[in-house]
């Protein structure tokens, strides 16, 4: 048997699975059970989840801390348990008088630097346990508010639906953001409540819908990006010669050549990926490695 690919799979997720259920699917087509993924999607979510085979599962936590972007529709007039359209609904209110202009003045002070409560069904661990557990247990959770960023809230196309209104956003935001708390957040300073009822990311990092492919086009053919090309897209690249090599191997940290503070990929002289490293006082420490000294 060949060996299992090592790299990159970027996947179009569709509805309904969970990102675990993505990473069952690639284990079976990669063969392998050394498969993780960046960044959880909801089952109702569609769109990038960038996955790991090998080596590269490594990379996933660097490539999940990038920022991030979605296309969304948030509907206006009613609230849910879960901030979006898979919750049972809790409140209704007439949303027929807001205006795009209102929506767009109420998304304001939410871009930028803020701080963000997460929905209570996040996957944020409570005392060891996931915050949508306990909430499935009957169990109140209340999640401490967080600083996360914002980049871009941009609100469009309004639909009117009788007392609701469906407004399109597009949101580019740091890791750690909640789209629907956005939705929950923007509903609430109207007065009218808000809710999630459609999100596809479109971004992690550097990766885009334009390089993903569904589970179906994998299953027909697994298309890996290796694992050199796949850091050198995602972090800053340093070469090096055969003698630094050989220290990179050894985890020895390297002089400190201004690409950080970020990860930072070291590539031998035959293009290989050696480690990512870490520029701190003045020296590239490596902290992961994989190419072992010869």
């Amino acid at each position: 048997m060949s060996e299992a690919p090592e790299g990159l799979v970027v996947v179009d997720k569709p509805a309904g699975l969970t990102s675990h259920d993505v990473v069952s699917r690639l284990r079976r087509i990669a063969r392998t059970r050394r498969v993780g993924h960046a960044g959880t999607l909801d089952p109702m979510a569609t769109g990038v989840l960038v996955v790991g085979v090998g080596r590269a599962t490594r990379l996933l936590g660097h490539i999940a801390a990038g920022d991030k972007a979605y296309s969304a529709t948030i509907r206006l007039g009613e609230s849910t348990t879960t901030d979006d359209a898979e919750g049972e609904l809790v409140s209704s209110a007439d949303a027929s008088g807001v205006s795009l202009d209102d929506a767009r003045a109420a998304a304001a002070p939410l871009t930028g630097e803020i701080s963000q409560v997460p929905s209570s069904v996040s996957a944020i661990k409570v005392n060891g346990e996931r915050a949508y557990k306990r909430v499935r247990d009957g169990e109140a959770v209340e999640l401490a508010a967080r600083p996360v960023v914002v980049s871009r809230f941009a609100l469009d196309d309004p639909v009117a639906d009788g007392t609701r209104l469906d407004l399109r956003a597009e949101v580019v935001c740091s890791s750690g953001t909640y789209v629907r708390a956005l939705a929950r957040d923007l509903g609430a300073s109207l007065g009218v409540g808000g809710h999630l009822t459609a999100l596809r990311r479109t971004r992690v990092g550097p990766w885009t819908l334009a390089d993903a492919r569904t589970l179906e086009q994998l299953e027909d053919e697994l298309v890996v990006l290796p694992l050199p090309a796949a850091a050198g897209r995602a972090f800053p690249r340093r070469d090096v010669d055969a003698e630094q090599a050989r220290l990179v191997g050894y985890g020895v940290a390297l002089p400190a050549v201004g690409l950080g503070p970020g990860p930072v990929g070291v590539y031998g002289p035959g293009g290989e990926l050696l480690a990512l490293v870490e520029e701190v006082d003045g020296r590239a420490k490596p902290f992961a490695t994989f190419v072992a000294a010869g």
